[in-house]
């Protein structure tokens, strides 16, 4: 596989940098966000985390699994961005290869409180993220999860169902129906935003306002109100309904 470090570098807007190898574009974002007043210690540090210990590692990992036009990619550069704004050292990039419509395929974000020097795939997430319960069925969703780490599933099943499936003693897993969420508020099953919610209820990992501030700065002026603020609801609707054990 070509590693992103062998990549050729163009700035993104002053934000990080972008990568092309073979065709496929890998955003690693290397520098805080100067225009952070209060350091993420200062702002957040009330903040009730359920990853405390995982939070103590260096980096922390999430793999994001899904198929080709779910929105695993844009979820993974979303999450990234997210943690840009609270002043936070980021990667967001999918795996290399060819996404073809329906194909199952993977993408990866880490964050960190310090510089990242990291370049490759996530092999030991410290989070999953599976936007097509479909995949549980063909691909090893938790090789390399730690025994502490968490499983999110996008399904209508309860986390107890998910949990005797793949046989799980431990991790913490979790479960929310992202497509129906989306299909309601959206009109198509786009579960990725949702997910997004979900995620944050799973772990902690952010502030839900950080990510709906980042949806914001991403997409105003990309598409309209009536979608942006679609999938904002959505956002809060999957925070609130993700259950896990």
């Amino acid at each position: 596989m070509a590693g992103i470090a062998s990549a050729t570098p163009h700035n993104d807007q002053g934000r990080g940098e972008s990568y092309f190898v073979n065709g496929n574009s890998y955003i690693v974002y290397r520098e805080r966000n100067r225009s952070i007043e209060l350091s993420p210690r200062t702002r957040y540090e009330q903040r009730n985390t359920k990853m405390e210990e995982t939070l103590m590692k260096d980096v922390i990992e999430i793999r994001w699994h899904g198929r080709g036009g779910q929105g695993a990619k844009t979820a993974a550069l979303l999450l990234a961005e997210s943690a840009l704004e609270e002043g936070k050292y980021i990667q967001g990039f999918p795996e290399y290869g060819p996404e073809r419509m329906g194909a199952p395929m993977r993408s990866f974000t880490r964050i960190s409180e310090a510089p990242i020097t990291l370049h490759s795939n996530v092999r030991n997430p410290d989070a999953v993220v599976v936007l097509d319960s479909s995949l549980l069925d063909t691909i090893d969703v938790v090789d390399g999860l730690s025994e502490e780490g968490v499983l999110l599933i996008n399904t209508s099943q309860p986390p107890q169902k998910i949990r005797q499936k793949l046989n799980l003693k431990k991790r913490k897993v979790f479960t929310v129906d992202a497509s129906s969420i989306s299909l309601d508020i959206l009109g198509r099953n786009l579960p990725n935003t949702p997910m997004l919610g979900a995620l944050i209820k799973a772990t902690d990992l952010l502030g839900i306002d950080t990510i709906i501030s980042a949806i914001k700065h991403k997409f105003e002026k990309k598409f309209s109100s009536r979608i942006l603020e679609g999938n904002i609801q959505a956002i809060r609707r999957a925070y609130e309904e993700a259950k896990g054990e």
